[in-house]
């Protein structure tokens, strides 16, 4: 399938895990697809292999997002997929203040920074769609990660307003919310935990839990034109794991 092709796609966290499958599906696809993260050698190795192109935006400054969307803009933007995330962990009486400040500053002020900067581009040529990477975690939160499940839930519901505002401009907005992925995080976080991936593949009743690809799969979905009329809608890709 070429869904993409002739169209411009920025993929943010797309150097790793999921961002990274994200870029690979929606450039096999036939799109130019935008790199950007924070480790510039890994966005560039990526852009390299998919023949996309690279870009080193910090997510946390509001004017280094609308200076990389205007220097882009001209090519134009048709779909937007706001991924970049990172999670801190503890409950309430173990976080920091910059843990809680940084955690909102990536997962939820990022997707607020770079739609406010792509909104007016996908106007102007008369749509676009948007996917915003969530967490079944900020559908039903898990004990001892209050910071990420609450900002995981603040991107559903940006996702549900952001969609209501701007569907008459036919621009689509909507969510994944996966579970568990098998990721290079989170394979260290098991090594660290004494956990093991046989451990959470127990947990999921589909008996195994999910792959980044799985993930790019419903993600390049939501932003094809096969999904034209989906808006508005945040699809949970867990394998029908509850939240243990």
């Amino acid at each position: 399938m070429k869904r993409f092709e002739n169209k411009v796609a920025i993929v943010t966290g797309g150097a790793g895990g999921i961002g990274e499958a994200i870029c690979n599906r929606l450039a096999a696809e036939g799109a130019l697809v935008r790199v950007v993260d924070t480790n510039t050698a890994a966005a560039e190795a990526l852009a390299r292999k998919i023949g996309g192109s690279a870009h080193g935006v910090n997510l946390t400054d509001p004017e280094a997002i609308h200076t990389f969307v205007g220097e882009i803009a001209d090519a134009g933007i048709h779909v937007l997929c706001n991924n970049a995330g990172l999670m801190r962990r503890g409950p309430l009486m173990e976080l920091t203040p910059e843990d809680w400040r940084l955690s909102f500053a990536v997962n939820i002020d990022a997707l607020f920074h770079m739609c406010q900067a792509v909104v007016p581009v996908m106007q102007r040529q008369g749509g676009g769609a948007i996917v915003n990477t969530a967490s079944q975690w900020g559908l039903h939160p898990a004990p001892g990660h209050i910071a990420y499940n609450t900002t995981k839930a603040a991107v559903v519901a940006f996702t549900q307003n952001l969609a209501r505002d701007h569907a008459p401009d036919k621009i689509r907005v909507n969510g994944v919310a996966p579970g568990e992925v098998r990721t290079s995080m989170l394979e260290s976080n098991l090594a660290r935990s004494g956990r093991s991936l046989d451990d959470l593949n127990r947990l999921v009743p589909y008996g195994r839990i999910g792959e980044p690809d799985e993930i790019a799969a419903l993600v390049a979905f939501l932003a094809s034109d096969e999904a034209g009329y989906l808006c508005g809608s945040v699809v949970e890709i867990t394998g029908a794991q509850a939240v243990a």
